[in-house]
């Protein structure tokens, strides 16, 4: 599954989140892959193309960071797939 995770870091000195994701990565499940990732140009939010085949990975992930960032995680499908799951119905 492929979600679209938006993180804001507009609550706390950005700085912290750096310090940490220099000094400890992104904490992230190894099952979680992160297939691209954005920050926005004032650095008040990163934009993330991630997969899971388990939400609970995203949720193990999200427990890492809550106490600086806030998540909004939405699952999406690439538009290709979903041409393909409407095909019969259009």
């Amino acid at each position: 599954m492929l979600f679209f995770v938006i993180e804001d870091f507009s609550g706390c000195d950005r700085k912290d989140i750096y310090r940490r994701f220099r000094d400890k990565g992104r904490l992230k499940p190894d099952e979680l892959t992160v297939h691209h990732s954005w920050i926005a140009g004032d650095m008040s939010r990163c934009f993330l193309l991630v997969e899971a085949d388990d939400v609970t990975l995203l949720q193990r992930w999200v427990v890492e960071w809550a106490d600086l960032v806030e998540f909004e995680i939405v699952p999406v499908v690439t538009s290709k797939d979903m041409v393909a799951a409407l095909a019969g119905h259009l």
